[in-house]
């Protein structure tokens, strides 16, 4: 047998691709499931992003290789979009790095910034993949504490109290996934601060600011941030194209540029139609996100009403694209998904994957139709 590599012995397979197996089985074997695990939206893009990649398919240049920056119209379009939604001015030709999702993102960051050994500050609770990238890296993974009573933010006084001088790089993401706590620039302004009085890059993942959100903010919003900070934007769930894989990272030239030496020995660039969607998605305006915010807040009362069957208690202020939950005191997480699957076969996700500080949580997905959330709160009627 030929052994694998070393480096998969800190990793585990992604719950949610071995936890869909388990579920699959169940649909199956002829059972309910209501899925309410994952957050992959189930509605469609805006008819003219569909129309653009169609019509993309007929350019003289649309099935040639692409370039590792992508086409320029696509930099601008993302320029164009921060400085119209967030206020923020990026420089098109260096400060934008397109990314086939922004995961890649979280792959190629630490590729190009971490060393055997250094150390990544990563939030408990936090995206899985923050600590697993870290690990493959052979770099070590420091959690820091996200509380409720802290409204989910890093309590920066504790951090300090460690010793963090190997510490490279900080993972946060905000809105918070998977609590959907939302920043403030109060927030952001400490962490460049942070950044700034300890060298260490500070990452900003921010997917969710505009799925149920009405004060979208960037970290770009700081002055001075751009000395020590990147952000990662997708337009998985602001656009309804997550199976398209787009997303892009933004910073200064040389720490772009620097990911753009791990990106380029890695793929062969986005293919051109979906380049060619994901401009005409991020012309899109507020009229967009208004008709896909009264969907997901539709959704998001009945997910409520269904939490309250559960006896579950939760923050109606949060944000994005999840319900975060809280089980009554003495109830394990995974346990009671598990029984939950098999009873009333749901399927939710535990908060412990997210971290330790997960446990006692759930975490419902938004992405599920009405009348799936009606059906899931007529079983706990029965």
């Amino acid at each position: 047998m030929i052994k694998t590599a070393k480096r998969l012995e800190t990793v585990q397979e992604y719950y949610f691709s071995r936890k869909l197996k388990e579920v699959r089985q169940l649909m199956s074997d002829g059972k309910p499931i209501i899925n309410m695990g994952i957050g992959s939206p189930d509605l469609a893009p805006q008819s003219s992003v569909i129309e653009a990649i169609q019509k993309a398919m007929f350019d003289e240049k649309a099935h040639e290789y692409q370039s590792y920056q992508g086409l320029p119209e696509l930099r601008q379009g993302f320029a164009d979009f921060y400085a119209t939604n967030f206020k923020v001015e990026l420089n098109s030709t260096n400060e934008i790095l397109p990314l086939m999702g922004s995961k890649e993102g979280i792959m190629h960051i630490s590729l190009a910034f971490l060393n055997k050994g250094d150390e990544v500050l990563i939030p408990n609770p936090g995206y899985p993949t923050y600590a697993s990238v870290t690990e493959l890296v052979q770099a070590k993974a420091v959690y820091y504490d996200l509380k409720e009573n802290n409204n989910w933010q890093p309590d920066f006084e504790k951090i300090e109290q460690q010793d963090i001088s190997k510490v490279k790089l900080m993972w946060v993401s905000y809105p918070h996934m998977p609590t959907g706590a939302n920043a403030t620039l109060e927030l952001y302004q400490k962490l460049i601060d942070f950044g700034k009085k300890h060298n260490i890059l500070i990452v900003n993942d921010n997917p969710y600011s505009f799925v149920l959100n009405e004060n979208p903010l960037s970290i770009f919003q700081i002055e001075g941030s751009k000395e020590i900070a990147l952000e990662l934007n997708s337009l998985s769930k602001t656009f309804n194209m997550a199976g398209w894989r787009v997303g892009m990272v933004s910073g200064n030239a040389t720490l772009i540029d620097a990911i753009l030496k791990v990106k380029s020995n890695m793929d062969s660039g986005m293919f051109y139609g979906i380049q060619k969607g994901a401009i005409a998605a991020l012309k899109l305006g507020k009229d967009w996100f208004k008709s896909q915010n009264e969907i997901y807040t539709k959704r998001r009362n009945l997910i409520f009403e269904l939490a309250e069957k559960m006896n579950c208690t939760f923050d109606k202020n949060a944000v994005g694209m999840f319900v975060w939950a809280k089980l009554p005191t003495g109830i394990q997480s995974e346990e009671f998904i598990d029984d939950l699957l098999y009873e009333k076969h749901i399927f939710l996700t535990p908060g412990t994957i997210f971290g330790s500080n997960g446990e006692g949580y759930i975490r419902f997905s938004l992405c599920v139709k009405e009348e799936n959330i009606l059906e899931a709160i007529k079983r706990f009627k029965l």
